[in-house]
């Protein structure tokens, strides 16, 4: 069976490259950059791999529940983004920042070292390198104190992704199956992350489309594309076709990039052999999570991607400023929780 999801694996491919051109036409990068995404997260246990990789190495088919959770909040979120949508037209106290260098609407860093005779990307750059290294420093320290205190048991797809990395394989495994490091994962996203702002002249975004998509969902039950329009502020258009918009093709890339690696990986089948047992109460708190986080996305303009790693990638303080209230919301979450166990879904 295997070896029959290789070679669909491998088909799956050569129909994307030949034939996706004139399919997808001008959103070919799109797609292409998405298949990127989709892949490395996946194999970098960046997305779905923790519970991909554990039915491979462990025989544990957990991501059959996760892929139904994950339905479940994502419809949820686009809900809550849809909702959203109209929000930062109307509210100015979303869409304009609260500290403002020059005539711009927020800090670019840059603009605080005009004088280091590089336009300010020196000083940026400098700044920004300061910042990784606080996070560094206070990551480290706190991973220290926590093992000295033996509260650090680890995180079980980090222990198994670092010992299946240090295995050794046949070629093919190597190539295609054996899981990449965290290290080799981020570099990766980081030079996809590079070519598609180079290319596009945009960062990376995401949460926005999943508003879309909900608006053609309710299309499909009879709602007017031109209402749909109308109350979010968007064109008619993004909810007469879930491949309209562009960074629709990019997030349909990242599902198609999944679905690759799962098949040329061969564990397609084994991820899905799995018996779903979700009770009604996790049902409820995961619509209403994902509804919470497709609405935060609104308020925040974006989502980790979008609001996280694209504005600290273009010297955005914004990034930053996200970053710790995003930290300081997993605390608070895990406050709440009352120190209970938490089952992980990766």
């Amino acid at each position: 069976m295997k070896r029959i999801e290789n070679i669909l694996g491998f088909i799956l491919i050569a129909f994307l490259l030949t034939a996706g051109q004139v399919i997808f036409k001008g959103n070919f990068f799109r797609i292409f950059i998405g298949l990127g995404f989709g892949y490395t997260l996946t194999r970098g246990y960046m997305g779905f791999a923790g519970s991909v990789n554990r039915v491979c190495r462990t025989g544990s088919t957990k991501l059959t529940k996760v892929l139904v959770v994950a339905l479940i909040t994502m419809i949820f979120f686009g809900m809550g983004v849809f909702i959203g949508l109209p929000w930062a037209k109307s509210y100015s106290w979303i869409n304009n920042s609260l500290i403002k260098v020059g005539d711009r609407n927020g800090v670019f860093m840059p603009d605080l070292f005009k004088f280091d005779g590089l336009n300010g990307y020196l000083g940026a750059t400098l700044l920004t390198a300061a910042f990784v290294g606080l996070v560094f420093f206070f990551a480290n320290k706190f991973e220290a104190k926590r093992k000295k205190e033996g509260r650090n048991p680890g995180v079980d797809s980090e222990i198994l992704q670092e010992s299946v990395v240090k295995e050794n394989k046949g070629l093919y495994d190597i190539l295609f199956v054996k899981p990449w490091s965290l290290t080799t994962g981020a570099a990766v996203i980081v030079a996809l992350f590079a070519i598609l702002t180079g290319v596009t002249g945009n960062g990376w975004g995401a949460s926005t489309i999943h508003g879309f998509w909900f608006g053609n969902i309710l299309t499909t039950f009879g709602a007017s594309a031109d209402a749909l329009a109308e109350y979010t502020g968007s064109s008619a258009k993004f909810f007469n076709g879930f491949l309209v918009h562009p960074v629709g093709f990019q997030n349909f890339g990242i599902i198609l990039g999944t679905l690759i690696y799962l098949l040329t990986a061969g564990i397609f089948k084994s991820t899905f052999l799995s018996e779903i047992k979700i009770k009604p109460k996790e049902i409820l708190i995961f619509a209403i999570g994902g509804l919470a986080m497709g609405i935060g996305t609104r308020l925040s303009n974006g989502c980790n991607v979008g609001a996280l790693y694209t504005p600290i990638a273009n010297f955005s303080l914004s990034g930053w400023i996200f970053f710790i209230f995003l930290f300081a919301g997993g605390i608070l979450g895990n406050k709440i929780r009352g120190g209970k166990k938490i089952n992980c879904v990766n």
